[in-house]
């Protein structure tokens, strides 16, 4: 138990800051751990870069965009969350197009658990957040 654990701080601690990195890294970064995780040959490699890069650049606009906006009202919220929903059907699509269908079960998995992982952290945050902001009782 100690050495999975010390590995996984040892992983965590040599993993980049993605808000550091440029587009490009960003870019390089997830495409070398795709290529590595779902053994891409050149042309898969090749493929999933250039759908990755758009992903990116999407997702920086966004992130940007969301940023500026900062506050938006329950409607807007369902409306920007379907049309990501959208997007990721597509993005789906294309990734079933480039990977074999044992690569795409292994990326679909993977995808699901950065997901769950994702979840947790925002909730960790949430509650933070909450616990800080509430006035002690005494």
């Amino acid at each position: 138990m100690l050495i999975g654990l010390t590995t996984w701080a040892q992983e965590k601690a040599t993993a980049p800051k993605f808000a550091t990195l440029s587009t490009e890294e960003k870019v390089d970064f997830q495409v070398k751990k795709l290529t590595k995780d779902l053994d891409l040959n050149e042309k898969q490699a090749a493929d999933v870069k250039v759908l990755v890069t758009k992903e990116v650049e999407k997702r920086e606009a966004k992130r940007a965009d969301m940023m500026a906006k900062k506050e938006m009202n329950a409607q807007k919220r369902e409306e920007a969350k379907a049309k990501m929903e959208k997007e990721q059907d597509a993005v789906r699509t294309e990734m079933k197009k480039i990977l074999t269908p044992e690569q795409f079960t292994k990326w679909e998995q993977i995808r699901d658990e950065r997901k769950a992982e994702i979840k947790e952290k925002m909730a960790e945050r949430r509650e933070k957040k909450a616990m800080t902001a509430a006035p002690e009782v005494k």
